[in-house]
């Protein structure tokens, strides 16, 4: 057991650390997160660990076969419908440990033990007693029955009644008896199928044997190259740390850019949208100043054009044909529009924006967007000034490189320190000892099967004896019986036919009783394998007998972990060993190797090591030089809340733009006009107002159209102005007290920020390490040394010792047994046809 010790050994090395100093990382992880989210940490690649592929394939399908398998489970089950009795065989067992005294069978609880067992065993009992009656009663009988012959009784005098029936008995005689020996027949052939079954795999059992043994070579093989692989993929996580020490700059300088961005970016992007609301005020200053320019001009224009076309209308209604009476009311109706022909809204009187648009002019010569990119280039070159100022930390990378290579140093002489290769070296060679020693027993098997074999065939050429004398009987009487000959005057052939059928029926007598006994003695004994350990071990409950506490040792717990390790209190039983080994677990995780070892120290001082945490207690980081925004910024910003857009008037603005340009529409004014004109008789005046009518359209369309567009743009520019001026200092000053609060932060606070992202970067480190570790565990329980070929055994030792053998024999004896069971009828029949083939000496005469 010594190879199965260093294994065990070995594999303890990658288990986990101890609660103790999980629970202290997982209290100072809480504390950490109620503080802030640290990054996530990158997932390192370890690889896959080199899987082992086995060979065996533990499963058996008996093909047509199954269904004489399945007749013989329904009969036992039917002769044995009772569940597996555990719990009583676990009684017996513990009740008879120190060995079986027939004193103590007198008390009265192992009375009891053996009353339930004779009720399990009930239908065995009576079987078995039925057989035992049949074996020997059969040669009494047979004896008997011959004496009795000799004395002319039972059949035995040559003399034949006549009856008129003895046609229709003869052809029922007949009948029964070719249909006994049909079943008899049937009975030879499905024990003749089992006996082959039986040394067809005997022979394939050899391919279990080979392929069980390939598949535990290459376990040990396979497993110090898998423990390896775990040792070496411990550079992966060291090159990863090494790495990032190497990188400390942008690295830790990135995570303590990520902290104080939550606070810098935010105040710097108000600054920089303030630099373009800047250039927006200017164009809008300057929108509404040439907008205003624009209406202040045509607002003359426009009332001049106005003014005119209005004394015109005037003089032209002043007509004498206006005097008309029919004309009159539509003059004096048109007469009566004219004061509508006028100029609404006034610009002339709103203030200009030149103050305001020279100061912004003015804030626009210092370019602000410019000085915040500034502070964006000195914050985002905080990675540069951590890597200058952690320089250390690169200079004693060698150390820190020593001390991880130490780690790894460590591991590997941890991993050598058992002698695993020898060990599975010697267990190799151990299994190729014990290979060469079972295919040493191959010839004495063929052997002891070919003797099996013969027995058997010899056992069954008994029955086919008797079913010769039958067939031939039969034959020889049917074809020589003569209907009229008389009982005296029976031909040869007849004669032989009867005689043949009575040397049958003497050879039942013979063998019947031997055969009867073989089937009782496989009955009970395979019968019994069957219930009480292949039907338990293929639903696992032999396990919960051999797994009860105290079961196999009296002074042992557990046997498994007390053959193993010296130490029965390990929970851990051969079931849960194989059902781990059946799901193709390792070792480690089937045989509970973490209960065993306490590997907390070695970890503590290898892979947690403390001087790596030293190396960065050194660190300081020095932010002072990071300016977010100059003093020319901040005065700009300053001048820009005082520049005077908040001073402009913008509801006198909107009081003139919301107005229209004239007093009313003048293209309806032209349409009503013109309609106007459609109620005089055509002439002169009809004419002129019409004339009037397009004056007016041209004005609109040349005038008061470009106003209506410079109108809608002094409203948006206006909007515009009055949405920025609104609470603008106000803005300016929180913009100023969020860059003046990220200052301070950078300033004052930098050191808390530093020392927190310097721990939250060692954790880092050391969360590779962590990874590792559990990598390691994930692997040793799933991957290393996966302990397939155990239940392989077990299963194949079911398949061999179960369904090869023991539903082989079960089948025969049931196949022999029924022969058996059939010659009881083949006797009577073959006795009473007998007379109707053999001639008699004496006959019955008839005289008329």
């Amino acid at each position: 057991m010594l190879w199965t010790r260093c294994l065990v050994l070995l594999l303890c090395w990658g288990s986990t650390t101890g609660e103790q100093r999980a629970e202290e990382r997982q209290v100072q992880a809480g504390s950490q997160r109620r503080q802030r989210s640290p990054p996530p940490m990158e997932p390192l690649d370890f690889g896959f660990v080199p899987a082992a592929v086995y060979d065996t394939h533990a499963y058996y399908e008996p093909g047509a076969i199954g269904i004489l398998f399945h007749m013989v489970h329904a009969f036992l089950y039917v002769i044995q419908p009772n569940t597996f009795p555990k719990d009583l065989i676990v009684r017996v067992i513990q009740q008879n440990m120190g060995g079986i005294k027939i004193e103590e069978w007198r008390k009265p609880e192992n009375i009891v033990l053996l009353l339930q067992w004779l009720f399990y065993e009930a239908g065995f009992l009576i079987c078995a007693t039925i057989g035992i009656l049949v074996v020997v009663l059969t040669p009494i009988i047979g004896f008997c029955f011959c004496v009795c012959r000799c004395c002319e009784n039972c059949g035995g005098e040559m003399h034949q009644r006549q009856r008129k029936n003895a046609d229709c008995q003869r052809g029922f005689y007949t009948a029964s008896l070719i249909a006994s020996s049909i079943f008899i027949i049937l009975g030879v052939l499905v024990a003749y199928t089992a006996n082959h079954n039986i040394s067809t795999h005997i022979k394939s059992t050899r391919r279990f044997i080979n392929t069980n043994m390939r598949d535990l070579k290459t376990l040990a093989n396979n497993t110090p190259a898998q423990i390896n692989y775990l040792t070496a993929q411990y550079t992966t996580a060291k090159n990863k740390i090494l790495s990032d020490l190497d990188n400390i700059g942008p690295v830790l300088g990135g995570r303590i850019h990520s902290q104080l961005e939550k606070e810098v970016v935010p105040s710097l992007d108000t600054a920089l949208r303030m630099a373009g609301a800047m250039r927006e005020t200017k164009e809008a200053l300057e929108s509404v100043s040439s907008s205003l320019e624009v209406l202040q001009e045509g607002t003359g224009k426009l009332q001049s054009s106005l003014s005119g076309e209005q004394a015109s209308l005037s003089n032209t209604l002043s007509d004498p044909a206006c005097t008309n009476g029919a004309v009159s009311p539509t003059c004096n109706t048109i007469r009566s529009t004219l004061p509508q022909l006028g100029v609404n809204a006034d610009f002339l009187k709103l203030p200009n924006v030149n103050h305001a648009m020279a100061n912004v002019n003015t804030l626009l010569g210092t370019d602000l967007s410019n000085i915040v990119q500034k502070g964006y280039s000195s914050f985002n070159d905080t990675p540069r000034l951590v890597k200058e100022q952690t320089k250390n930390i690169v200079t004693a990378l060698p150390r820190v490189k020593g001390m991880l290579d130490k780690i790894g140093t460590e591991i590997n002489n941890f991993a050598k320190m058992f002698p695993v290769e020898s060990s599975l070296a010697n267990f190799t060679i151990f299994l190729n000892e014990g290979q060469m020693k079972i295919e040493a027993f191959y010839p004495q098997i063929d052997q002891m099967d070919f003797y099996r074999w013969i027995g058997c065939v010899a056992a069954l050429c008994m029955v086919v004896l008797v079913l010769a004398f039958n067939i031939l009987g039969l034959l020889c009487g049917t074809c020589g019986y003569d209907k009229q000959a008389s009982p005296t005057t029976r031909g040869c052939l007849s004669n032989t036919g009867g005689n043949l059928l009575m040397a049958g029926v003497g050879f039942s007598f013979v063998f019947s009783w031997v055969l009867m006994g073989i089937v009782t003695t496989l009955f009970v004994a395979s019968g019994n394998v069957e219930k009480l350990i292949c039907e338990p071990l293929a639903n696992r409950q032999i396990f919960q007998i051999i797994d009860t506490p105290f079961m196999v040792h009296p002074a042992k717990k557990n046997f498994l972990p007390g053959m193993l390790f010296q130490n029965p209190n390990i929970d851990l039983t051969l079931g849960s060993m194989y059902r781990e080994c059946f799901e193709n677990k390792g070792l480690y995780h089937a045989l509970q190797l973490e209960t065993m070892f306490n590997i907390n120290s070695f970890l503590n001082r290898t892979v947690y090591n403390k001087d790596l945490a030293k190396v960065f207690e050194s660190v300081q980081v020095d932010l002072h030089d990071i300016t977010l925004l100059e003093q020319a910024g901040r005065d700009n910003l300053i001048n820009f809340a005082n520049s005077g857009i908040g001073q402009i008037d913008y509801e006198t603005y909107l009081a003139e733009v919301n107005k229209g340009v004239t007093l009313v529409d003048l293209l309806s004014f032209a349409t009503d006009l013109e309609a106007q004109a459609d109620q005089l008789p055509r002439g002169a005046l009809e004419n002129a107002l019409r004339g009037h009518a397009s004056s007016i359209r041209q004005i609109h369309r040349d005038q008061v159209v470009p106003m209506e567009q410079a109108m809608s743009t002094l409203s948006q520019s206006i909007k515009q102005l009055q949405r920025m001026s609104s609470d603008l200092p106000v803005k300016v000053t929180n913009i100023l007290s969020a860059i003046d609060a990220a200052e301070y932060l950078i300033i004052h606070n930098a050191s808390h920020v530093v020392k927190q992202e310097t721990k939250g970067y060692m954790q880092s480190l050391v969360g590779y390490f962590k990874q590792y570790t559990q990598w390691v565990k994930i692997s040793l329980t799933t991957e290393v040394a996966q302990c397939k070929p155990i239940s392989n055994i077990v299963d194949s030792m079911e398949i061999v010792g179960c369904s090869f053998v023991v539903d082989s024999v079960n089948t025969f004896w049931f196949g022999l047994g029924a022969s058996c069971i059939f010659m009881i009828p083949s006797i009577i029949f073959s006795i009473k046809l007998a007379k109707y083939y053999r001639r008699m000496d004496t006959e019955d005469v008839f005289e008329e």
